[in-house]
């Protein structure tokens, strides 16, 4: 299982056998080949990138000081160093510099419940309390960092990465087919995998195991708990000023680190704050950027990354994305990011990690600002749906009869899956014939249907519960195939809930000087008194992928016909004369047919290798 993973920590390795009933345990030297002891009911193993003290002091799993509580701990928790001086006055002796020590202490002080609220970070944690005969794992409150877990046949497994299950005797892979409606319309499924009996640990929980009990889920994380309650008497330039203070925080806070780290820099708004607060508190000559660029300048924000390093005085590390590269990785991209890469640009993430490797080994990025601060066009028709060109768009180019659309338009929830939903129920019925669009939505209805506030809460709510964790997850992925870490300074827990105190008509403005239809109007005006309106107020780019062009390079398309299409051919389960009409007709179909097809291309390549073996 651990070699499985390595590549999220190539530092140190650590195993830990233990039985809660007889409350023992015993660690195993890594390269120790004997057979695990029957007195034993379980392990504990983990794969080290070191950050914080890079001596052994932080070597994982780490044991209190009676060797009854055993802990793991994948990630950062930057209010560590925070909570660390009243467990020093408690009387706690601490042997390392890590936020995992802390933890621990912090753990054996206030028990899991407490312990995890308190927590600032991105992280995963496992707890084996020998003393309550327990076993704890828990996820950070926004799903920064993955754990899923397998439970069947009396045998419970956990891992950062879910490949680990198959150095299981008793793990037989198979297909999730009740899944694969919610994945062709929205490229990912929530809290679960395409994979029987494995599932996500939802972000915000921790399960419980008790010896001989099962296992139990609890929440310790309510996203309801956000009620948006502006800051009283606070004017759009005092809610600037407050924000860049709160951001500036988490950006210091995220620079703590014993290695080099770096800016992940797209040139967009998001990046571009991070990198010019990083700049400004790391007044030194270590802080560098990295960057993906492309030969095609539909998709090149060269331009924009230039204009931020050059004003900032920063090295700038560019790596041009080419078809080439696309096609030759993406087998081994899948196999890392462990289902199907539905967001081409994940390749981009994978080269970009890969190539910063050589200069860094943390990285800060923009993730999860759209998310928050309502950076998406969903969040404009959320505030003013009935004056949203989006409206009149979606008339013109719905698979639906005028009359369906409308109806569904005035629904909160199927409006919020606008943007979200990548593939229409026409099309999705297309490729399945069976395909059930109520399906598809349930669990996420059921989700909508929970949250509290506004429409554009709701919205902000559903966003950060459904799409934001599968971004992250792909962000995670793609970063720790090549050993790197990356942080997102936007989801520290205060700069999240600070959100929730900035004015909605703050953040969409319908009309203004710069324009109409302004989503994060408030990070758009602080990114512009840093680098000018120009930069700040141009269309909205994301990090696009000229995907077309790339699947026409004809290596690429010889693999499509002769690997891809015989696969889908063979397992009947979609439509493969309409996927193989696409392929046909690359230049001619439509962008909404071309992303279809990416999203078919991708399960396949992902079934080959997860189902397949």
């Amino acid at each position: 299982m651990l070699a499985a993973q390595k590549h999220r920590g190539p530092d140190d390795s650590g195993i830990m056998a233990f039985n809660l009933f007889d409350q023992t345990a015993k660690e195993y030297p890594h390269q120790e080949t004997e057979a695990l002891d029957q007195q034993f009911e379980g392990m504990c193993g983990f794969n080290r990138l070191s950050i914080l003290d890079l001596s052994t002091n932080g070597h994982q799993p780490m044991c209190s000081s009676d060797g009854k509580v055993i802990l793991m701990l994948n990630g950062e928790v930057y209010n560590a160093f925070d909570l660390k001086p009243a467990l020093v006055a408690d009387g706690c002796n601490f042997k390392s510099t890590t936020d995992t020590e802390v933890v621990l202490y912090l753990y054996l002080k206030y028990g899991m419940h407490d312990m995890v609220e308190k927590l600032n970070g991105m992280f995963a944690i496992v707890v084996a309390d020998l003393r309550k005969r327990k076993l704890y794992i828990a996820r950070d409150r926004f799903g920064i960092k993955p754990m899923y877990y397998y439970n069947r046949n009396g045998v419970l497994a956990f891992s950062s990465e879910l490949k680990s299950f198959y150095a299981l005797e008793q793990f037989k892979a198979s297909l999730n087919a009740g899944l694969l409606d919610e994945y062709l319309v929205f490229r990912n499924n929530l809290n679960k995998t395409l994979l029987d009996d494995v599932n996500r640990l939802a972000p915000g929980h921790y399960l419980t195991y008790s010896h001989g009990a099962g296992i139990k889920d609890t929440a310790y994380f309510d996203i309801n708990q956000y009620q948006r309650k502006p800051a009283a008497d606070t004017n759009f330039d005092g809610a600037l000023r407050n924000f860049e203070l709160v951001l500036g925080k988490s950006v210091k806070s995220q620079l703590m680190s014993d290695v080099k780290l770096g800016c992940q820099l797209s040139g967009g708004i998001d990046s571009s704050l991070v990198t010019w607060l990083a700049k400004k508190i790391k007044q030194d000559d270590l802080l560098e950027t990295v960057s993906i660029t492309f030969d095609d300048k539909g998709f090149n924000e060269q331009l924009f990354i230039e204009k931020v390093t050059n004003q900032l005085g920063l090295v700038s590390h560019q790596f041009p994305l080419k078809a080439d590269f696309y096609r030759e990785h993406i087998v081994k991209a899948t196999w890392h990011l462990e289902e199907p890469i539905s967001h081409p640009n994940s390749i981009g993430i994978y080269l970009l990690a890969q190539r910063a490797r050589d200069y860094v080994t943390v990285l800060l990025s923009g993730e999860g600002a759209d998310e928050v601060f309502g950076g998406y066009a969903r969040f404009y028709a959320a505030m003013y749906p009935w004056a949203n060109r989006k409206l009149l768009a979606g008339l013109k180019h719905a698979d639906v009869n005028p009359i369906t659309y409308l109806s569904r338009y005035a629904d909160p929830f199927m409006r919020a899956n606008i943007d979200v939903a990548s593939m229409s129920e026409k099309m999705a019925k297309s490729l399945k014939t069976d395909f059930s669009y109520e399906q598809a939505t349930g669990q996420r209805r059921a989700v909508y249907d929970q949250l509290t506030g506004s429409v554009f809460d709701k919205q902000v709510k559903y966003d950060m519960s459904t799409y934001l964790p599968d971004l992250l997850t792909r962000q995670d992925k793609m970063s720790m195939a090549h050993s790197i870490e990356n942080r997102v300074p936007f989801l520290d827990n205060d700069v999240v809930d600070h959100s929730f105190t900035i004015p909605a008509e703050y953040l969409i403005k319908r009309k203004t000087a710069e324009g109409s239809n302004n989503e994060k109007y408030l990070l758009k005006k602080l990114c512009a008194g840093v680098f000018g309106k120009d930069f700040a107020f141009r269309n909205k780019g994301g990090f696009g992928i000229p995907l077309r062009e790339f699947m026409s390079e004809p290596m690429f398309n010889s693999y499509l016909r002769d690997e891809i299409l015989p696969g889908i051919k063979r397992r009947n389960i979609l439509n493969s004369v309409q996927v193989e009409g696409w392929i046909n007709n690359l230049q001619k179909i439509s962008s909404a047919e071309l992303t279809s097809l990416w999203i078919v291309v991708g399960l396949e390549i992902w079934m080959k290798q997860f189902i397949d073996r």
